[in-house]
């Protein structure tokens, strides 16, 4: 208990209310002064679980904390999950495992506070538009701690928050990690020729050349939304994402249904990029459209074609952004092959609750200097960017 507030925790999406789910803050469009981020929506969270994706059978039993008010309203909430391995997530605590373990300790169950299979930010602790902010979110860190305490499991992962987050659980006792992603930053461009002429002009020729081999041998794109995700296309884009899935992962996490889902209930929230060739589609990328960023999640292909991959992950995703005016893509996790296609070093948080005093300390003292590392890192990447010297509008070659 919290004042007149309690934390309770729900282990499935199908028990929690959609419309008050989507009242909290970035769970849904249209909110004042809200950003929409689609990862967080009802939707999107009960597509993964009712689909088979996410459960306890594949090792995310949910446990999503909700903080409610003595009527029952929803004042904030938190996604979390019980794990017992640390597949899908992006933020790599395997060295920690194996050291506890090593240790005599043990490391699995644990905590997932992020977003299935999705390295993207959004907010984790999320609140009601009349709640006290800075209330719930020190309340729902205390929350996350207590089920640790009452899971008796080695500690608690909220991964990918945004940085305003960051100073609250650190507060509760939380170690802060940083990593590193690459995005695209619109700068108000009108196309996406406005966009080449900020690039230095040995970049801009690469990219241009770069594009137009993409596109040999007949390969032509289409934008695929709203009511062109038929269960035709869904198929197709599946057999992408099960050939190379099976190629990168060993066992792809999403199931086929997870699709039907998601263009039942968020379609105008998806852009898929495909790509054809003698009147079939070979190729394919997904991506999620927010109120303020296109977020482009995976890709798979069945023909192999030299920089194809560039050209519907990353180019036709900045065509997008710039047609619709949203302010930056963000292209997952790692890469630095983007940055010569004109995305930037932006660095990702998460926050860790170690239970183990041995292993915190350790963790802590790594944590550090990682940190050091990843804004060294940075810096020494934007110097190698493709945009012109001395700032992006600086037209001097």
């Amino acid at each position: 208990m919290t004042g007149e507030v309690k934390i309770r925790v729900e282990t499935s999406f199908q028990d929690i209310s959609k419309e008050s789910w989507d009242g909290l803050s970035g769970a849904a469009r249209g909110q004042p002064g809200g950003l929409y981020n689609p990862f967080i929506s009802h939707a999107y969270l009960s597509s993964l679980e009712e689909s088979g994706s996410a459960t306890a059978d594949t090792g995310w039993l949910g446990q999503h904390l909700l903080m409610e008010d003595r009527n029952g309203g929803l004042e904030g909430g938190l996604i979390c999950y019980l794990k017992n391995h640390s597949q899908g997530e992006y933020v790599f605590d395997h060295g920690w495992a194996d050291a506890l373990e090593r240790a005599g300790g043990r490391y699995y169950p644990k905590l997932q506070c992020s977003v299935p299979f999705t390295p993207a930010t959004g907010p984790r602790l999320l609140h009601a538009a009349h709640a006290d902010t800075a209330m719930v979110r020190n309340s729902l860190a205390a929350g996350l701690q207590e089920l640790c305490r009452r899971h008796n499991v080695s500690s608690a992962h909220v991964t990918f928050l945004p940085p305003e987050e960051v100073s609250t659980f650190e507060r509760a006792g939380f170690l802060h990690r940083t990593d590193q992603q690459f995005h695209f930053l619109n700068e108000g461009y009108g196309s996406h020729n406005d966009f080449l002429e900020t690039l230095t002009s040995r970049k801009r020729k690469a990219l241009k050349k770069e594009r137009r081999a993409a596109l040999e041998h007949g390969i032509s794109i289409d934008w695929l939304t709203g009511k062109d995700l038929t269960e035709n296309v869904w198929d197709q884009f599946f057999a992408f994402y099960m050939d190379t899935g099976s190629r990168k992962w060993g066992r792809p996490y999403l199931t086929r249904a997870f699709y039907s889902l998601i263009g039942e209930r968020m379609a105008d929230d998806i852009l898929l990029v495909m790509a054809r060739r003698n009147g079939k589609y070979i190729a394919g990328a997904i991506n999620f459209i927010g109120s303020d960023a296109l977020y482009g999640r995976h890709w798979g292909a069945i023909e192999d074609h030299p920089f194809l991959h560039f050209e519907v992950c990353y180019h036709q995703a900045i065509d997008f952004a710039i047609s619709k005016g949203l302010k930056r893509v963000e292209a997952g996790a790692q890469g630095e092959h983007k940055l010569a296609r004109g995305y930037l070093p932006a660095t990702t948080h998460s926050a860790h609750f170690i239970a183990h005093p041995g292993l915190k300390r350790a963790v802590a003292d790594y944590l550090e200097r990682e940190r050091q590392d990843v804004e060294q890192m940075s810096d020494i990447l934007a110097e190698h960017s493709p945009f012109r010297k001395g700032g992006r509008q600086d037209m001097d070659d």
